[in-house]
């Protein structure tokens, strides 16, 4: 689709010219989380204002109020901000040892928490200007996760060698653009793929050879195809989409 071409050209153009420090969020969380953590502390580091950093017993105060059976989901929330907000190496050490078992209920904001007070110190520590990337899926180093939805030409169904054409050429193709595979599944019509590729790296370019590849042996995977970071589709979201596009 037009469209899609355009919009993942203008997505790898936009990350072609990137020159600092990448910070790419590993986990996965909802874009909404992401959005509202970063409006609320916002309005946290207006609240607090300086002198920054905090001191180390500021920090160890703050971060047993957290642990605390008192501080109810909201002030935790606050707490969390407070340290992420705070310019201090200690309360980066204290986020880092909740986050490594952290409250169900806080996991997302603490992973958020770290994450801008690795970015905050690292903009004070270094001349490098520091570059915050996220997604819904995550990802890895300087890699982002995306989920790919690819069918058949004709919704016709994969004959073995098919399969093995796919299964062959995606892990070459894949491998030597540096990209990770972290699952290839195969089904009966339809082929998902979820992958992490270096964000300076030419996505549909990528896709477009890896698919061209696998029809020189007998032309039965369409071009077009689903991407997103977003989100993984599921079963009844990929039976819409084949169902809907599934002749091109």
């Amino acid at each position: 689709m037009e469209d899609g071409d355009e919009v993942l050209k203008k997505f790898h153009e936009s990350f072609s010219g990137l020159k600092g420090h990448l910070h790419i969020l590993e986990q996965r969380l909802p874009v909404e989380v992401q959005m509202a953590y970063f409006k609320y502390s916002a309005n946290v580091r207006k609240e607090n204002q300086p002198p920054r950093p905090l001191s180390e017993e500021e920090c160890e105060e703050i971060y047993r109020e957290l642990l605390s059976e008192e501080a109810d989901e909201g002030r935790k929330k606050y707490l969390l901000c407070q340290l992420a907000t705070s310019k201090s190496v200690r309360a980066y050490r204290l986020l880092e040892s909740y986050t490594r078992s952290p409250e169900a209920s806080m996991s997302d904001w603490a992973y958020m928490a770290l994450m801008e007070s690795r970015i905050s110190l690292e903009s004070d520590l270094s001349n490098e200007k520091q570059i915050y990337i996220s997604t819904g899926l995550g990802g890895k180093g300087e890699k982002l996760r995306f989920y790919v939805l690819l069918i058949s030409k004709e919704k016709k169904p994969f004959l073995e060698y098919q399969r093995q054409t796919i299964e062959r050429e995606f892990s070459f193709y894949l491998t030597k653009s540096d990209c990770e595979i972290e699952r290839l599944t195969v089904g009966e019509r339809h082929v998902e793929l979820l992958f992490l590729i270096p964000v300076q790296v030419d996505i549909k370019g990528v896709l477009d050879q890896v698919i061209g590849e696998c029809n020189q042996y007998g032309d039965f995977l369409s071009p077009v195809f689903t991407i997103t970071n977003v989100k993984e589709l599921t079963r009844e979201e990929v039976e819409e989409v084949i169902n809907k596009h599934g002749n091109d």
